[in-house]
């Protein structure tokens, strides 16, 4: 088996590591592959994690450090006592639930979200195997089915 490089040949890399110089640098091949890319470190993936984290440590502690050294606590009735608006709360905060918008938004968002997965389906369309065509078939079913429990719970009608 051989593999070739711009204006170089190397033989038999089956069996062997072979070493070959282009312009004053060791390029490795083992089979096809690069011993860089064979060995790879993760390396820059522990950086970007790293710095993830840090973007996200750093002003927290630093908001922290700032309340404690900044803003020391004085603790008193005033201070302890529930604040709405400048007002006192009157009477009980327990009120009736409607849950229907909600359920009317999170059926809104699902077939929002249908639509983005349509999208690339319908340009793609002519270019597509049987089971793709299968496959986004039960999709769009699994999504009538959706919208005909929405009906059928007259979760569709307007409050």
């Amino acid at each position: 088996m051989s593999r070739t490089v711009p204006q170089y040949q190397v033989e038999n890399c089956a069996d062997t590591a072979s070493n070959l110089t282009v312009g004053g640098r060791d390029l490795f091949w083992y089979c096809g592959l690069s011993k860089t890319v064979a060995n790879s470190s993760y390396l820059p993936l522990l950086v970007l994690l790293v710095a993830a984290v840090g973007f996200a440590a750093v002003p927290l502690a630093l908001a922290w450090l700032w309340a404690r050294i900044f803003s020391p606590a004085k603790p008193g009735p005033s201070k302890n006592a529930v604040y709405e608006c400048g007002l006192e709360s009157a009477g009980d905060a327990w009120m009736l639930f409607q849950p229907s918008y909600y359920i009317y938004a999170i059926v809104f968002l699902i077939f929002d979200v249908e639509a983005v997965f349509l999208l690339p389906f319908a340009v793609a369309f002519t270019h597509l195997t049987a089971g793709e065509c299968i496959a986004m078939l039960v999709f769009v079913l699994l999504l009538v089915e959706g919208l005909v429990w929405g009906w059928s719970r007259n979760v569709l009608v307007e409050a």
